[in-house]
């Protein structure tokens, strides 16, 4: 997930813990900060496995076991220290997930986002994919998804109908997320001017927007240690 506020860039990807950890924490910092009121906040598509298919079966620790080259137990212990942060968020997250890809979720949510309807629907998707595990592959569990958030059921169906419905705008905002710098998510900038990598917590994103506000100059480090999730995989405490 790659979100701007404008104030900022805040990123989206059904795929990463840290960037649904990192959502939550942004916005304990955001409803923290004095002027939140004037703040708009625009979520940007950022992909971590553009090639996965569509269609998979792929247990999410049988990818991490993969992608990282331990075993089972392994992954599920890595699994169990993202749980960990989740639950300190007050957030459900299970393990049992479905590894697949998330373009259409992407177009979904610009077509949400012409429908003012962005952020309820990126937060309906991050709810079911971490919270209740449901395969988000299939289509009518995104219409579904969709629908419930408050995308119009028609425009739902046209999207899905159409591979190519606001398949630019996608791409659009990856290149954009490149030309920013950003090689991994979650990632936020302030202003076009300044970015935050990781799921810092909420404590650094309310400095942040306060600096920001004050005289337009954020101090904070840009990565600060925080757990991200890139090409190579998501970052994990204590692993």
């Amino acid at each position: 997930m790659f979100s701007q506020v404008r104030g900022g860039l805040v990123p989206l990807v059904h795929g990463c813990p840290w960037c649904y950890i990192g959502k939550a924490r942004f916005e304990a910092g955001l409803a923290a900060f004095a002027h939140r009121d004037g703040v708009e906040v625009v979520h940007r598509s950022f992909e971590l496995d553009p090639k996965a298919p569509a269609a998979t079966d792929i247990p999410v620790l049988d990818m991490l076991a993969t992608k990282y080259g331990v075993s089972r137990e392994q992954a599920e212990a890595m699994e169990a220290r993202v749980a960990d942060a989740a639950a300190g968020e007050g957030l459900d997250y299970r393990s049992d997930r479905i590894h697949g890809n998330t373009f259409d979720l992407h177009r979904l949510l610009h077509a949400a986002r012409a429908h003012g309807v962005q952020d309820a629907l990126l937060e309906a998707f991050y709810r079911a994919n971490f919270a209740e595990a449901r395969t988000l592959g299939d289509p009518a569990v995104l219409r579904g998804t969709a629908v419930g958030a408050g995308l119009p059921a028609e425009e739902a169906d046209r999207v899905l109908a159409d591979p190519e419905a606001y398949a630019q705008e996608v791409r659009a905002d990856e290149r954009e997320v490149a030309e920013l710098g950003a090689s991994g998510v979650p990632f936020f900038v302030i202003d076009r001017r300044y970015g935050i990598s990781g799921g810092q917590p909420a404590e650094v994103f309310r400095q942040a927007l306060e600096r920001a506000h004050a005289d337009g100059v954020v101090r904070i480090p840009a990565d600060g240690g925080a757990a991200v999730c890139g090409d190579d995989g998501c970052a994990v405490p204590g692993k």
